[in-house]
């Protein structure tokens, strides 16, 4: 069984509501939260698992596709609220999951900042801002491409970098469906590169989302846009 769970992101200048979408897994042993929002959506997460029927607590593992703030900025509250949840991501992702090297979206939204024009400076200055702000959390173990677990009647780890270097994504077997993170993105019932203005390798992640897209997947779970069914 599959939970998706919609959040409410709001850009830095405040001008801008944008949803996005986290889900959980749930067997007889696991629920396991796919991504779990911003900089500080702990409470907005906590009520909308609740209209599923899930507490914080109640959560097992929580896996993180890739480092950017709208995807783990929550998870160190998260951990804290919930101290036994296991956090997995790839090799790759972790040391900027954890900040043992600084992360690649910061460092690209620095360099970004110095070529801004001057009506734009402002907001560029907010969203370094806010990612200076995303409190690092320790992985405690790493999911490799291919990898079998055995989530939801079991999900096979399907590295699709280009968006970051080590982005994964899950292909649940026993519900045919994809989670892809930001492999994709989802814009008028059409899969799109997931903001391609900030991706770090654009001929990676087309290839990553051409992979994806040859499963032939019942459905995709898409954390910006929704569900999309071919």
């Amino acid at each position: 069984m599959q939970h998706i769970i919609e959040l409410t992101l709001q850009m830095p200048d405040g001008k801008k509501e944008v949803p996005i979408h986290p889900i959980v897994l749930q067997d007889d042993e696991h629920l396991t939260l796919v991504d779990c929002g911003f900089i500080g959506s702990l409470r907005l997460l906590e009520i909308e698992l609740g209209k599923h029927g899930i507490s914080i607590e109640q959560l097992t593992a929580l896996v993180l596709t890739h480092h950017d703030h709208d995807h783990m900025g929550a998870a160190a509250a998260l951990k804290r609220a919930n101290p036994k949840i296991q956090i997995y991501s790839s090799l790759e992702e972790s040391v900027y999951i954890s900040a043992r090297e600084k992360p690649l979206r910061l460092v690209q939204a620095e360099e970004l900042q110095a070529q801004l024009p001057p009506q734009q400076q402002a907001f560029g200055r907010m969203f370094c801002d806010m990612l200076q702000r995303v409190e690092p959390v320790t992985v405690d173990a790493h999911l490799t491409d291919s990898q079998e677990t055995g989530w939801c009647g079991g999900c096979q780890v399907l590295l699709s970098a280009g968006h970051t270097p080590g982005h994964i994504s899950l292909y649940c077997k026993g519900l045919d469906a994809v989670i892809v993170g930001d492999a994709f993105a989802l814009e008028h019932d059409t899969p799109v590169l997931a903001n391609p203005q900030f991706t770090l390798d654009v001929e990676m992640a087309k290839r990553s989302m051409e992979k994806l897209l040859s499963l032939k997947a019942r459905t995709y779970y898409c954390y910006h846009g929704g569900v999309y069914r071919p």
